[in-house]
């Protein structure tokens, strides 16, 4: 068993690395930020007080892409009707040199102090389905899935090329984990059928998996998705996948999966709701981690951490009581 967060930052931290402060076994390495982030940025910084786009993090990348999430109905292809139309597209330059140059050093440099290294692509918040949705517009890309599959067949390929490049980088560099993220669940079913997601999204999300193992056999792949995809999860084995993330146990039972693919499978996250880790006490937080430990952790093959992004008005008594409590039972 492992402890870890997934990529967050808290102002408790004091603008440490959250993972630096609270000694987590596993750190991420990322991409250096485009070149026109600092722009970005301050045209962030000019918006209405009341506006929220997102996190920085998140969004350092959509400028690039010419998204503005701020805008409604400007996604840069809400016009496009045809392939040529997606192919005439200008793609960014995610791949620079100079954004990745200083990866290896990293990683090698993160392994001598006896720690795992994890690390995500560059994309905008996920490397196929929320990309597109982003590119073309939520309710417009549900309508190509019926009235124009070959758009978007030809969408998803660009945008796994992209990630396959990325991932291929990160395997060079010797990274332990590839994060691949997109979201495609719900709270209670998945945004898209079983049937559509292993139609469109299967192929290409096997196809980046593939060029990473082509460089590193051995490359540990996680897949990030909020929300309900038990249909999925074979199939996400099928692929290639060895950990799924994060597990809400509001939404799946971390436990009942753990008796289906725990011979399969590692989990990474399933503590705590939204709710629990802004309202909850430390000693829920505190007797949830230890059911997680006799449960999931049960064998090996759990990396604990919160099922929730943690934002910042979360309760910091209760990551504190979260990181007490794994060290105390794990």
């Amino acid at each position: 068993m492992a402890l870890s967060f997934y990529p967050t930052a808290l102002p408790q931290t004091r603008g440490k690395d959250t993972d630096e402060e609270l000694g987590t076994d596993v750190r991420f390495v990322e991409f250096e930020p485009p070149s026109e982030q600092n722009k970005f940025l301050r045209y962030l910084e000019s918006l209405p007080a009341h506006t929220f786009v997102g996190n920085p993090r998140t969004l350092r990348t959509y400028s690039e892409w010419g998204y503005h999430p701020e805008r409604v109905g400007a996604e840069p292809l809400a016009r496009a009707r045809t392939i040529d139309d997606v192919g005439s597209f200008s793609l960014p330059g995610l791949l620079e040199e100079r954004r990745h140059r200083h990866l290896k050093e990293k990683v090698e440099k993160t392994h001598s102090n006896g720690l795992a290294v994890a690390a995500l692509p560059p994309h905008m918040g996920g490397e196929i389905f929320e990309a597109a949705q982003r590119l073309r517009g939520f309710e417009q890309l549900m309508s190509d899935f019926f009235r124009n599959p070959q758009m978007v067949e030809y969408l998803f390929s660009q945008l796994a090329s992209i990630a396959s490049q990325s991932t291929m980088i990160l395997a060079k560099a010797g990274v332990d984990i590839i994060c691949l993220d997109d979201d495609v669940g719900e709270p209670t079913r998945m945004m898209i059928s079983p049937h559509l997601w292993r139609q469109f999204l299967k192929g290409p999300l096997s196809r980046i998996i593939n060029t990473a193992r082509s460089v590193n056999p051995a490359v540990r792949i996680l897949y990030h998705s909020d929300g309900y995809i038990e249909p999925i999860i074979q199939d996400l084995i099928e692929i290639g996948v060895n950990v799924i993330n994060p597990v809400q146990p509001d939404v799946m039972d971390p436990a009942a999966l753990k008796r289906k693919y725990g011979t399969k499978l590692a989990f990474w996250g399933t503590v705590g709701t939204a709710s629990d880790w802004m309202y909850g006490s430390p000693s829920a937080i505190e007797s949830e981690v230890k059911e997680r430990i006799e449960t999931v952790g049960k064998g090996g093959g759990l990396v604990i951490g919160p099922a929730y992004d943690l934002e910042p008005e979360v309760k910091w008594e209760n990551v504190l009581a979260f990181v007490k409590a794994v060290r105390k039972y794990g």
